[in-house]
């Protein structure tokens, strides 16, 4: 395996069994089958593994009836339930679905067993298997939480093939989960490296530049565009590096590199908030938190990936 796949919620190797998806009351009726839990898009963690019950218990009342086929696990079937209905005692709504979600929520029935954290603050504590399944069970959940409805002829639709499809009654149509691609681009000139921040995030904090692939756009073309859009500076050479799947909602990263031919910086100000040239010891010292401003990009993020592997000089 390269070390590209290392990248958080990739490499697990997980087997999908597609196989298994039209066939969902066997897997639902097989006593080895375990199921993860998922509430608001927050998996429940014990200590640092994703919670698997059986099907038959007690947390499973709260469950909604259409679960998700994840795939095999050691040869196992493992299911995903939303358990979104369930209604906490206390719960803040303005930091729900955020990264700056730090609290928790405990089912009464699990006891001491485990919580509903936020995905993006637990995600480098999981094994890369627990990774992969909460990440595909976050978006394939969250997809079908804003398409239930046709988009040919606007009728409801039904959860089908283990969750992985939506079907139409009323024109036959089939929806399946979309994954939208966005370029991050480690963008160098000489010995530094072009980093940006948004107004939203931590202070301090700075990441690679990034946006989303459009229609017929190549991956290459899409890593120019939008560092010229957000930055002014112009790149020539393109290379892609590594990928990782980004469920806030329904993300495919395309990590690549990028040799810059101009150097000032215009930024947009409708885009971010502001962007620079980090040298290669600035960079070191900001991964040390030694720096006196900068904060490095989130660890568990493709950004810090790669510009940790930047440093260590073993991209491949």
């Amino acid at each position: 395996m390269k070390n590209a796949e290392t990248v958080t919620f990739g490499g697990s190797g997980l087997d999908r069994a597609a196989l298994l998806r039209a066939d969902m009351p066997a897997v639902q009726a097989d006593p080895a089958t375990r199921v993860v839990l998922l509430w608001r898009g927050k998996p429940m963690i014990d200590a640092d593994a994703l919670v698997r019950v059986s099907l038959d218990h007690p947390v499973l009342a709260d469950a909604r009836d259409d679960m998700i086929l994840l795939g095999r696990d050691a040869g196992l079937p493992v299911l995903a339930a939303d358990m979104s209905d369930w209604e906490p005692e206390e719960v803040d709504p303005d930091v729900l679905d955020s990264f700056l979600d730090k609290s928790e929520q405990q089912h009464p029935a699990m006891a001491d067993a485990g919580a509903f954290a936020e995905l993006r603050s637990v995600m480098t504590r999981l094994s890369p298997r627990d990774a992969e399944l909460a990440a595909t069970a976050k978006a394939v959940f969250g997809w079908h939480e804003t398409h239930q409805f046709c988009a040919r002829c606007g009728a409801k639709t039904d959860m089908t093939m283990g969750g992985w499809q939506r079907d139409c009654a009323a024109c036959k149509a089939h929806h399946f989960p979309r994954t939208d691609p966005v370029v991050i681009m480690l963008i160098t000139h000489g010995n530094a490296v072009l980093v940006g921040r948004s107004p939203a995030w931590p202070e301090g904090m700075y990441s690679l530049l990034a946006g989303f692939v459009e229609p017929g756009e190549t991956i290459e073309a899409a890593v120019r565009r939008e560092v010229f859009e957000e930055s002014g500076i112009e790149v020539g050479e393109v290379t892609y590096l590594a990928s990782q799947p980004w469920p806030f909602p329904a993300s495919l990263m395309f990590g690549c590199a990028g040799v810059a031919t101009s150097t000032e910086i215009t930024i947009d100000p409708d885009e971010i908030e502001d962007a620079r040239w980090v040298s290669r010891e600035d960079m070191a010292q900001i991964f040390a938190g030694e720096h006196p401003e900068i904060v490095p990009a989130r660890k568990g993020a493709i950004a810090h990936f790669l510009l940790q592997n930047w440093l260590a000089d073993t991209l491949d």
